[in-house]
C-alpha cells in the first residue's frame, strides 16, 4: 500500500521540484525599506516613496509580474526597524539564489569619521545604524547574479568609499550596481511629500528612462536622474560593475516591434538609405503602399533612427526627391533585427 502511494506521488514531486527550480532561476526579489518615524528629526516622504517604488517595480507596464517585493515601513508605535532587524532582512535578501535582487532604502543617512550609515529607529551616537560598508560586503557576497542598491538618504554617496582608499573607488564585485541620492557631503531633498530623488526614479521606471524597446536599466535611470536633479543642491552617485545590462522594468516600446522589424526590409543588405519622392506623401494619390512606408519612416525619424540627408523634415525631403538615411542608432537596431534579437 505505502509502496504504491510512493510510486504514485514520485512523478508529481519531481514535477514540483522542477517547477520550483525554474521559479528560483527566474526570481527577482526586492526589499523596500522606508522610515518616517525617528525620535529625532522625523520624516514625511519616506513611506510614500517606498509605496511608490513597490507600485512601479512589482509589475511591468503591461501588468506582467516583475519583482517580488517585500515592503517594510516604520511603525509610529514602536521601533520596528532596528539595526539587528535590518541586518537580518538584508542577509535574507542577499543570501537567496535569484537572478536579480534589489534593495531600496528611504530614510535618514549619517556620515561620521568611521564611515556612513543607514540610520535605523534605534540609532544612537556611536551606533548610528547599518554601516554602508556592511551593505557593500553583503552585496559582494550575495548569491544573486545581479544586485541593485538604491539609496534615498543623506550622505548615501559615501558607500564603498573606505577611508583607506584615497581615490574613492568603491570595490564592487561583478554584477553589483549602486545608485544613491547624493554625494557624501550632501542632503537628500524632499518636495510635496516625496523624496526628490525617488520621484525622479519613479518617473524613470514609468518610462522616462526607457529605450526604444521599452527597457529601463539602471544606467539609463542614472542618466535620467543626473539630468533632472538640481546640479547645485544634490548630485546622484552611480557605481557599478555590471556583468550584463538587465532591464529593471519593461515599458511600452517607443516603436512597435512589428515596425522595428521592418528595418531589415526597408534597408536590406548593405542598404542604409532610401530615396524619397512625392509618392511617399499622404496627399498623393498613389496606391503602391508608399504612404504606409512613410508612416514607419516617420516613427524612425521621431526616435532618432533616421534622418533626411539635406532637408529638415521627411515631407520636405520627399517633395525635393531627396534621400533619408539610417543614423548609427538606426543601423544598430537594424543589426538587432538581422540577428533575431528583436
Amino acid at each position: 500500500m505505502f509502496h504504491n502511494i510512493d510510486v504514485f506521488w514520485r512523478p508529481s514531486i519531481l514535477h514540483l521540484c522542477t517547477y520550483m527550480n525554474l521559479k528560483t532561476v527566474c526570481m527577482r526579489r526586492a526589499l523596500l525599506v522606508g522610515i518616517n518615524h525617528y525620535d529625532r528629526s522625523p520624516l514625511k516622504g519616506c513611506i510614500p516613496d517606498t509605496e511608490r517604488m513597490k507600485e512601479v517595480i512589482s509589475k511591468h507596464e503591461n501588468g506582467d509580474p516583475n519583482f517580488d517585493c517585500h515592503m517594510w515601513i516604520s511603525n509610529p508605535d514602536e521601533r520596528n526597524i532596528t539595526v539587528a532587524h535590518l541586518k537580518s532582512k538584508l542577509h535574507d535578501l542577499f543570501n537567496h539564489e535569484a537572478d536579480v535582487v534589489l534593495f531600496y532604502f528611504s530614510g535618514h543617512g549619517a556620515s561620521t569619521t568611521l564611515g556612513s550609515y543607514l540610520v535605523t529607529q534605534d540609532a544612537q551616537k556611536f551606533d548610528e545604524g547599518v554601516s554602508l560598508s556592511e551593505v557593500i560586503a553583503m552585496a559582494n557576497n550575495s548569491k544573486a547574479t545581479e544586485v541593485i542598491i538604491i539609496l534615498d538618504c543623506c550622505h548615501s554617496g559615501d558607500i564603498g568609499n573606505s577611508i583607506e582608499i584615497s581615490d574613492r573607488k568603491a570595490l564592487l564585485r561583478e554584477g553589483v550596481s549602486i545608485l544613491t541620492a547624493s554625494r557624501d557631503t550632501q542632503y537628500a531633498m524632499e518636495s510635496k511629500g516625496f523624496g526628490v530623488f525617488t520621484t525622479i526614479i519613479y518617473d524613470a521606471l514609468k518610462g522616462g528612462a526607457a529605450d526604444i524597446l521599452g527597457k529601463v536599466n539602471v544606467a539609463r535611470i542614472y542618466n535620467y536622474v543626473d539630468i533632472m536633479l538640481d546640479s547645485w543642491r544634490q548630485r546622484p552617485v552611480f557605481k557599478s560593475h555590471v556583468s550584463k545590462m538587465i532591464s529593471l522594468r519593461n515599458c511600452t516600446p517607443k516603436i512597435p516591434f512589428k515596425t522595428l522589424r521592418k528595418l531589415s526590409t526597408y534597408f536590406d543588405g548593405e542598404k542604409n538609405g532610401i530615396k524619397l519622392s512625392k509618392e511617399y506623401i499622404a496627399n498623393s494619390t498613389n496606391e503602391n503602399g508608399l504612404i504606409a512606408v512613410m508612416s514607419d519612416l516617420r516613427e524612425y525619424h521621431a526616435n532618432g533612427l533616421l534622418l533626411p540627408v539635406k532637408s529638415h523634415s521627411l515631407d520636405e525631403a520627399a517633395k525635393n526627391s531627396e534621400a533619408c538615411v539610417l543614423t548609427p542608432l538606426g543601423i544598430y537596431y537594424k543589426d538587432l533585427v538581422l540577428k533575431n534579437r528583436i
